[in-house]
């Protein structure tokens, strides 16, 4: 998404200036500012990455001066131009068995190449914007190759733990497994099972003396126990050797097949990207922990992620590193050490820099062995017992153990591609396994559909339905989650033609919970699964509808789910059984006329479909109260929806409309007690975590406001829109930069002044005395949001580089840094 800004607009698009602008202070520039708790994150995130990278380098055989360019080119590389800011790149463990594999069979300087011809085509596929797509991989398949990696390393280390050499493939080095344990090396044994015990007893250590010294990083103390010691002991082992970097190894041609060397850059370019991918969505979990970060750094843009990564992977290949990519490890250790931005990323690969170049004589003292045990504890940790359980509860563990065993027997690619076709299988065989089943009790047939609903079950559920009698009252339980749309039309077709036969139809869900019943009404015959799109319940003695603009013959609402009407209420709910219907003319005394009233039809309506399914839901809101978690403050616009275009419930939002979305300045003058005394109630007596002031396009206010001139009769709508004149003089301000809409100039002055008002309405928040206590304490955030009605699609404010964007939230959640 471009930041750009854009030119602006004609003079005579800008409105004309009826009020003096307000005399603001110049903007000084921005200087660069490493705040402390980056420092701090950063120097914990480089003692956890120098010993992991010089094992992982060790674990694939490649030079070890190449583990730490790698973690380098990731911190500082992938760090500035990635999309997750606090997610931390570098050689990974998951790489180490691709990597090991193509050194052993392309040798250390095609390997190079290959990481270079990876970021190349991650830079492609980041400009082709699929990140997302990587993302449709079945976790038990992610899952199941990080397990099958995992098991490779573990096995591969254990060689050099107990003092010899790991052999090509897993089936080798069990082979070789007797015979190594026959010749154990007794210092290289002794200082792997130091190393161990203090890895995995150094964050037990309790007391407030543990507190202390679990800040310093595990695996810094297991390495650094295992060094001093052998160093005191004068143990004679293997150690890290550290050519001088005049004799280091750069990227070469390609040497090798063609269609080899393909399959390696496809392999790399995968395991890369999908890690990288999931360790960014696993960093926004992390995040969304702790609201006062969410709210700075936002969710990560996984477009501009892959872009990163390729970059990194391009040139940490091309300076002979090793292949670069999101690491879970230093990422959470980095958001738990209390990162704020990428500059602790970047800095850690600063440190990473100074180490390689000034410490090489310490670094040479560290065992082998030691680096060993680290990785293999890593690779042990990967075959995690919470994801079997989570596949097992999916009833995808056949899917994992296929992609774990043709990972450790096969390789990765051929593992992933198995695991692949075996989630295919089940997926269609799921599909396809669809149960019906007919038995009449107590002269109701009842009818019980068991599995999704697909076109391949529609001849038996045709079969099913046309043995029940005509007339006959009929219960239908749908125990799926999914029905398409040949399935539809040929229930809704048997259902409309049971109704014709004098019949009856209930369709229940998996709980028994009814989601639908039989009308007996002529005039509208809504069902739950009609769309509001395009759709209009007209009643047969009146046909003549009428839409809110007044032109007769259309109807200016649209029906919802289980026959309500919307989305045309003001201030409604969105949940299931949002009662709004369309309008009609009545004439005075026209009894008949007056029964089909919109709202007398609405209610009906909901007592009849939705209260049943929220009775007891709203029964315990009614017991505890409302805790809602955000003040939601819009304009009382009739096409504004609160809780649809939130995907909110019932107690979820303190919703407060006004003409305009406008939050008065506090004070005797210029103050409003009804927003004020709600602002005041929600922060200091519910609690609320955020407010989010929401314009939306095509408002009427801005529109008023944007004509309005100065005199005249003070109108109580005028007396109102006088809040609002400090957007207008925002807006013509010309020190001020426009507000932009996802990158682009707004289309016309009325979409600017709406954008404007959203950030001007912001700082008028920020001035009552409850938000400002409650920002002072990190209890409280603010969110700016606009609704483009006409094209149904929301944005947020973000301050990019000190511009106001309100940037696009896409269906796939792809939030921004909110301001």
């Amino acid at each position: 998404m471009s930041a750009c800004v854009p030119t602006r607009a004609a003079d005579s698009t800008r409105p004309k200036r009826n009020h003096p602008p307000h005399n603001r202070p110049p903007v000084p520039p921005r200087r660069f500012r490493i705040a402390g708790a980056d420092l701090s994150a950063s120097i914990a995130v480089f003692l956890i990455a120098l010993p992991l990278s010089l094992g992982i380098a060790l674990a694939t055989g490649a030079p070890l001066q190449s583990g730490l360019v790698a973690a380098a080119v990731g911190g500082l590389v992938a760090g500035r131009l990635g999309g997750s800011p606090l997610q931390v790149s570098g050689p990974a463990a998951g790489l180490t068995v691709v990597t090991a594999e193509l050194i052993h069979r392309y040798g250390w300087r095609t390997t190079c190449a290959i990481t270079v011809l990876a970021g190349i085509a991650q830079l492609g596929l980041g400009c082709l914007r699929v990140a997302r797509t990587a993302l449709a991989v079945s976790p038990a398949i992610v899952h199941g190759m990080l397990a099958g990696i995992g098991v490779t390393i573990a096995v591969a280390q254990v060689h050099v733990v107990l003092g010899g050499t790991p052999q090509s493939s897993v089936l080798e080095n069990f082979r070789a497994l007797p015979a190594q344990l026959a010749r154990v090396h007794p210092g290289a044994l002794s200082m792997s099972l130091l190393t161990l015990a203090l890895l995995f007893a150094w964050p037990r250590i309790p007391g407030r003396v543990g507190h202390v010294l679990r800040t310093v990083p595990a695996a810094l103390v297991a390495v650094a126990g295992a060094t001093a010691t052998a160093s005191f002991a004068g143990l004679v082992l293997p150690k890290v050797d550290l050519p001088s970097w005049s004799s280091h190894a750069l990227a070469g041609l390609p040497d090798g097949p063609v269609l080899g060397i393909a399959a390696a850059v496809l392999t790399t370019t995968l395991v890369c990207s999908v890690q990288s991918l999931l360790g960014a969505v696993a960093v926004d979990k992390l995040v969304s922990g702790r609201p006062d970060l969410q709210a700075r750094v936002g969710r990560s843009r996984l477009d501009r992620e892959l872009l990163g990564q390729g970059a990194a992977n391009a040139v940490s290949g091309a300076l002979g590193g090793l292949p670069v990519a999101g690491v879970a490890v230093r990422s959470s250790a980095n958001v738990q050490a209390g990162a704020v931005s990428r500059n602790s990323t970047m800095l850690h690969g600063v440190f990473v820099v100074i180490a390689a170049l000034l410490m090489v004589p310490v670094l040479e003292l560290i065992p082998l062995a030691s680096l060993a045990a680290l990785v293999m504890a890593v690779g042990i940790q990967m075959v995690s017992l919470h994801h079997i359980r989570t596949v097992t509860r999916h009833r995808e563990v056949l899917v994992y153990a296929v992609t774990t065993l043709g990972v450790v027997l096969l390789g990765v690619l051929e593992g992933v591609a198995l695991g692949v076709a075996v989630a295919v299988v089940v997926a269609m065989h799921r599909l396809a396994r669809t149960r019906i089943t007919h038995e009449e009790r107590g002269g109701v047939h009842h009818i019980h559909v068991c599995g999704q609903l697909t076109f391949l079950a529609v001849p038996r559920l045709s079969r099913t339905l046309h043995l029940v009698p005509r007339g006959a009252s009929v219960v239908v339980e749908l125990d799926g989650s999914f029905m398409d749309h040949a399935a539809y039309e040929s229930l809704h077709d048997w259902q409309q033609a049971h109704f014709a036969q004098g019949g009856t139809v209930e369709l229940t869900g998996r709980t028994g919970g009814r989601i639908a019943e039989p009308s007996d009404s002529s005039h509208c015959r809504c069902r739950p699964w009609t769309p509001w799109r395009n759709h209009h319940c007209e009643p047969s003695t009146n046909p003549q509808s009428v839409s809110p603009g007044g032109r007769s013959g259309e109807s200016g609402e649209t029906d919802g789910p289980n026959g309500s009407h919307g989305p045309g209420d003001s201030g409604g709910s969105g949940a299931p059984g949002e009662t709004v219907g369309s309008s009609t003319r009545s004439r005075p005394g026209d009894h008949r006329g007056r029964a089909d009233h919109q709202l007398a039809r609405g209610i009906s309506a909901f007592q009849r479909n939705t209260a049943p399914l929220v009775r007891d839901e709203l029964a315990r809101l009614a017991r505890e109260g409302q805790r809602p978690s955000q003040l939601f403050l819009t304009c009382a616009d009739s096409r504004l929806v609160t809780s649809m275009i939130t995907s909110s419930g019932p107690g979820d939002l303190f919703v407060v409309r006004n003409v305009g979305n406008l939050v008065p300045k506090p004070g005797k003058e210029s103050g409003d007690d009804s927003v004020a005394a709600a602002i005041e109630y929600a922060v200091d007596v519910l609690h609320v975590r955020s407010i989010t002031v929401c314009g939306h396009s095509g408002c009427g206010a801005m529109q008023a406001l944007l004509n309005s001139e100065p005199g005249g009769a003070q109108t109580p709508l005028k007396r109102w829109l006088r809040h609002g004149l400090p957007s207008l003089e925002r807006m013509a301000a010309k020190e001020q930069p426009w507000a932009k809409l996802a990158g682009r100039a707004p289309a016309d002055a009325v979409e600017q002044l709406c954008l404007t008002n959203v950030v001007q309405q912001l700082e008028h928040l920020r001035a009552h005395d409850s938000v400002t206590r409650a920002l002072r304490e990190g209890t409280l955030e603010l969110h700016g949001m606009y609704f483009h009605v006409g094209e149904a699609e929301a944005y947020l404010l973000v301050d990019r580089d000190g511009d106001e964007l309100f940037d696009h939230v896409g269906a796939a959640e792809d939030l921004r840094r909110p301001a």
